[in-house]
């Protein structure tokens, strides 16, 4: 029999998942409001919500002091330069643990999956002196090849789910046409992947885009990105809570963008191969 939801249950499903979803939003409504506040009325007891003297004054201190644009378009660079190249890996990979298993395979993917739970400072050590004798610090291309490897692994994942759910037949068609194994790819299996790829790029954008840990530690200025941005605000003299949620602010406005208008093909990316 199908199961019919009640609506009592829909409306307390509709209740608590409001209420989740506001909980989460909320720090970066705080987040937001609070840049618009003079340093004293952040910090003031009890906090005000809207009934207090608006200004923009810390959106152009921040500004003033700090290249936003720099530091932005590092970001952009990083981000988009770390999916590109890990797509080229993550698309053979994934095709080959799909398509031409072993029984290696799920053993493979379970170690890719496994150095995700590694905290990153057990390799900061090797990395940075590995960096240094090699004159990457404080280089795009260094932090490029640091952002790519990290996140390979959800890359080769979510690839690998999608290219799961084609047709092994149209990839055998294509051979017995006498396709190439790189047109077998590029002209056959690209294209039917389109959303999964996607889906993935966007993923490893937003990851990309939001890691501090490698971007505080490998760069000081030249290729620092908005995390770098933000950091910059937090002093020993103390925390400067309406300038530092002005930086957070324009640092996080981009990806949010992102975010929201891409929600529903992150969601299917996430969960594609899930539920059958």
């Amino acid at each position: 029999m199908e199961n019919k939801q009640t609506p009592l249950g829909y409306i307390s499903f509709s209740v608590f998942a409001w209420i989740v979803g506001l909980l989460i939003f909320f720090p970066i409504f705080w987040m937001v409001l609070t840049s618009f506040k003079t340093e004293l009325e952040a910090v003031s007891i009890p906090p005000s919500f809207i009934s207090f003297d608006w200004t923009l004054e810390n959106y152009a201190e921040v500004q003033e002091r700090s290249n936003y644009f720099k530091f932005a378009m590092n970001s952009v660079i990083l981000a988009v330069g770390s999916t590109l190249v890990g797509l080229v890996f993550a698309v053979t990979c994934a095709w080959a643990m799909a398509f031409n298993p072993t029984k290696r395979t799920k053993d493979a993917l379970l170690w890719m999956l496994s150095t995700k739970m590694m905290p990153p400072v057990g390799v900061l050590v090797p990395i940075y002196l590995v960096f240094r004798d090699w004159g990457l610090l404080d280089t795009r291309f260094g932090l490029i090849m640091v952002l790519f490897l990290m996140n390979l692994p959800i890359m080769v994942w979510m690839l690998y789910t999608y290219f799961k759910e084609i047709p092994t037949d149209i990839l055998e068609a294509a051979r017995m046409d006498g396709a190439t194994l790189p047109k077998e790819i590029i002209f056959v299996l690209l294209p039917m992947a389109v959303p999964g790829i996607a889906s993935t790029m966007l993923l490893n954008v937003i990851l990309a885009w939001n890691e501090a840990f490698w971007t505080l530690n490998l760069t000081t200025s030249d290729a620092a990105p908005l995390t770098a941005f933000i950091a910059s605000y937090s002093s020993p003299e103390g925390l400067f809570w309406a300038k530092l949620s002005a930086a957070s602010t324009l640092a996080v406005a981009p990806i949010l963008v992102i975010g929201w208008f891409s929600q529903k093909q992150l969601v299917r990316g996430l969960t594609f191969g899930a539920v059958k």
